[in-house]
């Protein structure tokens, strides 16, 4: 008798708590771990309570959180290439004619020349015109004088690098477009221009070579 009078309280108790749990489809029971429930999103460019957070590196610490959405120096984003270090000087022009296109030893598929080919029509064709002749809208609205036609012989012979440093930088009256688009954009963007390009003759080389041969 004294063990059923412990059974049966013990019994009740347990069932109202269950039921009281699942008192509701649309009420959770209790949370056994709340802040991973109910995390508190946070938006990286939302206003942030300036009592708690700065931006200013020289008044970190005690109560005051440093951060200023910058991602810690040396990170690369997931897909992107390595940092492009030559500055943004006349000797860092110089010296990018020395950069290889990472792209020269990988074999590009059809599917990233067409993408390449949309953010240049993008960022690109405004100005220096779907063809790269310097006929985009921009050019020809009178907007802008001295835009660069792509197809004409000495960016043809420009190597990829000061091309690539160009689009980094900026140059003349173009501006940089290094926020527009990624570093492995902006040498596909490269790759796609060398399609726009009139090819070398090799025939018409070579032969002129003999010619001059025989003239010697």
């Amino acid at each position: 008798m004294k063990l059923l009078t412990h059974i049966i309280p013990t019994t009740l108790v347990t069932a109202a708590l269950i039921f009281s749990g699942c008192d509701s489809k649309r009420v959770p029971g209790k949370i056994y771990m709340p802040d991973m429930a109910y995390s508190r999103a946070y938006e990286s460019f939302a206003k942030r309570d300036s009592t708690k957070f700065t931006m200013d590196m020289f008044k970190k610490g005690g109560d005051m959180i440093f951060f200023n959405n910058v991602p810690p120096s040396g990170t690369i984003k997931r897909g992107e290439l390595f940092p492009y270090t030559l500055p943004n000087d006349s000797n860092g022009y110089k010296l990018s004619s020395t950069v290889k296109n990472p792209y020269d030893s990988v074999i590009i598929t059809k599917a990233q020349m067409a993408e390449a080919g949309r953010l240049f029509n993008v960022n690109c064709a405004i100005c220096h015109g779907a063809g790269g002749v310097a006929n985009g809208p921009i050019a020809t609205g009178g907007y802008v004088g001295g835009v660069a036609n792509l197809t004409a012989e000495a960016y043809v012979k420009m190597a990829d690098g000061t091309m690539f440093h160009s689009i980094t930088y900026g140059k003349g009256i173009m501006g940089s477009y290094a926020s527009q688009v990624t570093r492995a954009q902006r040498w596909m963007i490269v790759k796609y221009i060398r399609t726009l390009q009139p090819k070398a003759d090799s025939t018409s080389s070579a032969a002129a070579k003999d010619t001059t041969a025989k003239k010697i």
